[in-house]
Parts: structure tokens; C-alpha cells; sequence
């Protein structure tokens, strides 16, 4: 059965690690995974992570963090809680299926 695995994530960090995660243990194509702003703001998430957080220069003025990054992974098997559970142990703050 096909169908569209959607998780929202605060960090872009969490959603790549979400992505690793889920080619590896669920054998997804990496080609069948997207990743996108949630809204429409152009945005890193809405917590600063990794390089956000410790080499990243002092920037001017205030970082603008703001909306979750949406990771979908179009899906072609018939047990899609098995992604659901891998974007949720990543991190997904929600998780749906379209």
C-alpha cells in the first residue's frame, strides 16, 4: 500500500539523524524522503542545534528560528508504523500519515 509518512521536527539536526534512521533500518530509498520547512518561512527550526549552537559566528541582531521542518517519506510497503515509530524516536514532535 502507498502512502505519505509525515513527521514535524524542531531542529534541522533531528530530522537529518530522522532520515539516516529511517534508509537504514527501514530500507527506505533515500530517494523517497523529502525534507522541507513545515510553513512557509524558509527556516532551521525552531531550537538551534549542532553548528547553531557551537562554531556558528555571533550573528547580528537575533537568529530567526521559527517553524518545524517536515520530513515526508513516501512509502510503498504495507507496515508504515514502522517509520512512524523510527521519525518519533528521532525526535518528530508529531507524526501523520497522508
Amino acid at each position: 500500500m502507498e502512502s505519505t509518512i509525515i513527521g514535524e521536527f524542531d531542529t534541522r539536526r533531528s530530522a537529518e539523524l530522522a532520515i539516516e534512521h529511517v534508509v537504514q533500518e527501514c530500507g527506505v530509498s533515500r530517494s523517497d524522503v523529502f525534507v522541507q520547512p513545515a510553513g512557509g518561512a524558509n527556516t532551521a527550526g525552531t531550537h538551534p542545534a549542532g553548528a547553531d549552537v557551537k562554531s556558528a559566528p555571533a550573528p547580528e541582531g537575533q537568529q530567526k528560528l521559527e517553524g518545524l521542518i517536515e520530513v515526508s517519506v513516501d512509502f510503498h510497503g504495507d507496515a508504515p508504523e514502522k517509520i512512524a515509530d523510527v521519525l518519533r524516536g528521532a525526535g518528530a514532535k508529531t507524526v501523520r500519515t497522508k
